[in-house]
């Protein structure tokens, strides 16, 4: 029988190459898009991460998320310094979220204040995708647009508390695979990630409509 961390990876794949291969997101990495709209992904990434740790201390006590809740993967600051790199002191002034940032901020929220497994289920998603993936984007941030290595405007993508990201990677899914809750529960922890996939797609597709290439 497979592990829960295997199962959930299996079955919200098709959901997270979706986000994964967005319009957006490739036209971003192929160094098609400005500087502009890298920046504008960075401040629709900070209300979804403002929803998801501002209430992780409280979090942090209960016997499902408890466990998951580490300060190291922390986001919000090292977000906050890459924002005002890109967008000036006066970064909070102009911050916008589009519609279906909105909407993912607030299911994060929602299941942070009431569903400590659904939590789980967005924790996933984003902190494993930020320790895999999202190191693609950082080198080619860097060498797109200048940033210095590991510096200011990258620092979302640097976890300096982080010193073996494999090693942490197996820990976390080892934590996953001991979440404390029933099967029926797992069930709603998969459909959850596959949502939080689904809403991560949306704000790709919002942010390629409002980015979109020239013909």
């Amino acid at each position: 029988m497979d592990s829960f961390s295997a199962l959930i990876r299996t079955a919200s794949h098709e959901q997270h190459m979706e986000a994964e291969t967005s319009t957006f997101m490739t036209d971003l990495l192929g160094g098609r898009l400005g500087v502009d709209a890298y920046a504008r992904y960075t401040e629709q990434l900070w209300f979804v991460y403002e929803a998801l740790e501002s209430r992780a201390q409280d979090l942090a006590s209960d016997r499902v998320t408890g466990p998951f809740v580490r300060p190291e993967l922390f986001r919000l600051a090292a977000l906050e310094r890459d924002l005002e790199h890109l967008r000036g002191p006066d970064w909070r002034s102009t911050l916008t979220a589009l519609l279906a940032t909105r909407v993912y901020a607030d299911r994060v929220a929602a299941v942070a204040r009431a569903w400590p497994a659904g939590y789980v289920a967005h924790h996933y998603t984003r902190y494993l995708g930020d320790l895999s993936g999202g190191q693609i984007i950082r080198d080619k941030a860097e060498r797109t647009w200048g940033f210095a290595k590991k510096g200011d405007g990258v620092r979302f993508y640097v976890f300096e508390g982080i010193t073996n990201p494999a090693a942490f990677k197996r820990e976390y899914r080892a934590l996953l695979d001991g979440l404390a809750v029933d099967d029926l529960e797992k069930q709603r922890v998969v459909a959850e990630c596959k949502r939080a996939f689904s809403l991560n797609s949306d704000v790709f597709r919002a942010l390629g409509e409002e980015f979109p290439l020239s013909a």
